[in-house]
């Protein structure tokens, strides 16, 4: 007999037992929690008992994220394990259902992320491959071919300006689709703990603004097998994008590559003189639509759309839906049959801008009528897909 119940403090042990079981021993220097400290904010862990033993679990995190110019709330999946004994038994599918419904009965999330290991697992709940999170490496001596910017400057940031930091993330994320908030339950660093978790944090200004930043890890050496990492560029102008690539190439008497963390067709690589980019790690990335009405409302439109979707096994998005437009704005009710038919994984290529209505047809994931195709398509394009965080 099976339960499936929010996990607490006492299961601790288990819990590190059952991550070290499925993902390898922890890291050098790791830390394990301690019963006063969990659950860490916006954390909440969920498993299934065989008797007294713990055979999964589930981690749920709160993420806002960016869709098509709003804040989306966003369940973040991971640490998801299954003991050797006990897989292929279809524990997942209660954990799944019992996690999502969490969040959205707490949160409203209507949307649910995480990077798969095994993609095939969670396609069954209705996830899809949208994208996914690269690390990149470009030799240093190439970035010295990068054109000087007519007036930007660069400083090192302080603590006071972390404000402006976050207000030009913001920009650049709300006009994306992918990008979490960085605020919230789960990210409680403030401005000195966020700049010493990097090396250093430069700050790129026109006229007195601030209108990019590049978070870095010096690494260690000082010869060719040495790395100088970027984990976050993010710029509103060229010139700042030009001026940040800049300051990693001044490092190329002591390091041999730049390694920058990155995702879909990153404006940083479109200002690059040369197409040099080798990706050295990729974690792919997977989206479900776990609300149909909660993430399709307010978006713009101007024309009724009906459409369906059939086949969730979680069952919160099957259903006859009609976007109706108030004010520009679409309203979400219950429909009527007869539009075009989505799979679950084919609302979430399409919600996330990661594939077309013909592309979905392709790939079997879209059927029936295809009258409304080209307003779906017109309803949730125009904005690139990029990730910026691995949780």
């Amino acid at each position: 007999m099976t339960e499936t119940r929010p996990l607490v403090a006492t299961d601790l042990p288990q819990m590190l037992a059952l991550a070290q079981d499925a993902f390898g021993d922890f890291p050098a220097g790791y830390v394990p929690p301690v019963p006063a400290d969990h659950p860490a904010p916006g954390r909440h862990d969920w498993g299934t008992f065989d008797g007294d033993v713990l055979a999964a679990k589930v981690v749920r995190r709160e993420y806002d994220s960016w869709f098509h110019g709003r804040r989306v709330a966003t369940n973040g999946i991971a640490g998801v394990a299954v003991a050797a004994e006990h897989r292929g038994r279809g524990l997942l599918d209660d954990l799944f259902a019992a996690v999502l419904d969490e969040g959205m009965r707490e949160r409203g999330e209507v949307v649910s992320t995480l990077f798969p290991t095994a993609p095939g697992i969670y396609r069954r709940y209705g996830y899809e491959l949208v994208s996914s999170y690269d690390t990149v490496e470009i030799p240093t001596s190439r970035l010295l071919a990068v054109p000087k910017p007519a007036s930007t400057t660069l400083r090192r940031a302080t603590a006071a300006d972390v404000g402006e930091i976050r207000r030009v993330h913001e920009t650049w994320a709300r006009a994306q689709n992918g990008p979490l908030t960085r605020d919230g339950a789960s990210f409680t660093a403030d401005a000195d703990a966020f700049l010493a978790s990097f090396s250093g944090v430069s700050i790129a200004e026109e006229d007195g603004e601030v209108v990019g930043y590049a978070a870095w890890q010096r690494g260690r050496g000082y010869d060719t097998t040495a790395t100088f990492e970027i984990e976050d560029l993010v710029a509103l102008t060229r010139d700042a994008t030009l001026a940040l690539w800049r300051l990693a190439a001044s490092y190329a008497t002591v390091t041999g590559h730049v390694r920058l963390l990155t995702s879909g067709r990153d404006t940083a690589r479109l200002v690059l003189p040369f197409d040099t980019w080798t990706v050295v790690q990729s974690h792919p990335y997977m989206l479900r639509v776990h609300d149909v009405a909660g993430a399709f409302a307010g978006l713009p439109l101007d024309t009724q759309i009906t459409f369906s979707v059939a086949g969730d096994l979680l069952g919160t998005t099957n259903g006859d839906w009609t976007l109706t437009p108030v004010d520009g704005l679409a309203t979400v009710s219950p429909g009527g049959p007869g539009g075009p038919v989505l799979a679950p994984r084919g609302v979430a290529l399409l919600y996330a801008g990661a594939a077309s209505t013909t592309d979905l047809r392709m790939a079997g994931l879209l059927s029936g009528d295809a009258g409304q195709d080209r307003a779906l398509d017109t309803l949730l394009d125009g904005r690139q897909l990029h990730i910026r965080d691995y949780f």
